[in-house]
């Protein structure tokens, strides 16, 4: 048992009011301590959420916003806006010292103030930091992949998407246009098969403005490790899916794994070789690595070890929940843990705040209890499935139902109501097919015009990579935000990644 004195008010300076610090701005983060501010009494508690991005992403969304349906500010909840009586830090949670309760915490002023990592104390702990992609080590893969974890990647693969149908419509060079045209998708759970089945409805429409780039011009390609395709709607439904997206001519392989995609070639288990400029990575994702730089139990797989009350096992003033936390599902057979998706956190999240409260106030805690319900995928712009109360539906029922649902799901009456219009709107006039790249780089034209060298874009495949940073766990922090640890896809929130119910 991890135990630390209570010193609430003790020592010269320490706030009498418990000191709650969240960490992870997803959505158990937001959730948690959106509740908990509703709820606490005046001066009761401090809440701190300390999160590497100031807004909260909801992620089944991103396939629509990589299609064009949804715009990108839509995805995102601003953190300062709803979390209004919280403390917001803009970081990344280094280490946990729960025997000493203190969180190392580097931020954006870290290394400009070169005084070091911030030391937060706290009371109460709620570690939801959620997950990081799983990338194996594939030659090529650090250099050319991309993932579809964050809005900022839905965005980029978009524009790469439009970017590579101007190049194949430019090119005079016939393995330039067939390479640009072979998109590859790794991964056959929810993100894998969403993102593709939106972008390439969304590229087949584009092509209709290109006088020479038609739809059957395309490769699509999902490789997926397993037999099966969806496994969270059912075999039925998996099986419906395989013939839905070779119908619509995508090549699927399965059981067959990406070796290599070196050199802009992608080589698989069965032999075949691609030339493409495209390898997008959705295969699975592991723990945050702020768990192993704690001192909480965790269990074989990385996550941290959890009651159904939804405290860390075995230690005080600790509590975890999504995919962070090995949460034991009551409702199954014992031994079983709830899937880390978000359809289990977002109700997680309300019940970890509900006995956090208890807990202040000398309360008995509950248990936390939810059968799973079903899932929805959407497979492009009226196409879906379906597998929810045992009810099996497919095409443009479970297209609309997928739609009813997350919109009910989505954070705030605000963004219901923006997505609400923009999808009337998106039913009412035609998409926008712009690439809008060069956000992504935007002083790259003054540095042009003011006679210095453009930074090197790492969408633009046409150029060689710039040498790979060093290997962390999970990948290289990002270049303006210190520690962050590098993206990647993840599934949906029905499927083990966290991403679409």
């Amino acid at each position: 048992m991890v135990k630390a004195p209570d010193t609430r008010g003790t020592n010269p300076g320490t706030s009498p009011r418990t000191r709650v610090l969240v960490v992870g701005g997803g959505y158990v983060g937001m959730y948690t301590a959106l509740r908990l501010q509703r709820k606490l009494r005046a001066g009761e508690a401090e809440i701190t959420v300390v999160t590497p991005e100031p807004y909260m992403t909801y992620q089944p969304f991103l396939p629509e916003a990589a299609a064009g349906s949804i715009s990108p500010r839509h995805v995102v909840v601003p953190l300062r806006r709803v979390l209004d009586k919280c403390r917001i830090v803009i970081g990344e949670a280094q280490r946990i010292d729960h025997a000493k309760r203190t969180a190392t915490v580097t931020t954006l002023a870290t290394e400009e103030e070169g005084t070091g990592a911030l030391e937060l104390a706290y009371d109460e702990l709620v570690l939801a930091p959620g997950s990081i992609s799983r990338a194996l080590p594939i030659p090529g893969l650090a250099d050319y992949a991309i993932g579809f974890k964050t809005v900022e990647e839905a965005i980029g693969l978009r524009n790469h998407v439009i970017e590579q149908m101007d190049i194949a419509s430019s090119t005079r060079d016939p393995q330039v246009r067939d390479a640009a045209l072979t998109f590859v998708f790794v991964g056959g759970g929810y993100a894998g098969v969403e993102a593709l089945g939106e972008l390439e409805d969304m590229a087949r429409y584009a092509s209709r403005y290109y006088h020479n780039v038609k739809p059957e011009d395309m490769r699509w390609i999902l490789v997926e490790a397993s037999d099966r395709i969806l496994p969270e709607v059912g075999p039925e439904m998996g099986e419906y899916t395989i013939r839905e997206l070779r119908r619509r001519n995508i090549d699927l392989r399965l059981e067959t794994r990406l070796e290599s995609c070196a050199d802009r070639v992608a080589v698989l288990s069965d032999g075949a070789r691609f030339p493409t400029r495209t390898v997008v990575w959705t295969a699975g994702v592991k723990p945050h690595p702020v768990l192993a730089a704690s001192d909480l139990p965790r269990n074989e797989r990385g996550r941290l070890k959890c009651t159904a009350r939804l405290t860390v096992e075995g230690v005080e003033h600790a509590w975890a929940a999504g995919d962070a936390a090995a949460v034991p599902d009551v409702t199954a057979e014992p031994g079983r843990e709830c899937a880390p998706n978000a359809q289990h956190a977002v109700r997680q999240a309300k019940v970890l705040a509900e006995n956090v409260l208890a807990s202040l106030r000398g309360q008995p805690l509950k248990d936390y209890s939810h059968a799973y319900v079903g899932s929805v995928a959407s497979l492009g712009l009226h196409k879906g499935v379906a597998h929810v109360y045992g009810r099996k539906l497919k095409g443009y029922p479970a297209w609309l139902m997928h739609r009813i649902y997350h919109l009910s799901r989505v954070p705030t009456v605000n963004r219901k109501m923006r997505v609400l219009a923009e999808w009337t709107l998106a039913g009412l006039f035609k998409r926008e097919i712009v690439s809008l790249g060069s956000l992504e780089h935007p002083r790259a034209e003054f540095e042009l015009a003011a006679g210095g060298a453009p930074r090197p874009d790492p969408m633009d495949l046409s150029a060689d990579p710039a040498p790979p940073p060093p290997a962390q766990d999970g990948g290289g922090p990002g270049p303006d935000r210190p520690g962050r640890p590098g993206g990647g896809a993840e599934p949906g929130p029905d499927a083990p990644r966290g991403g679409t119910d």
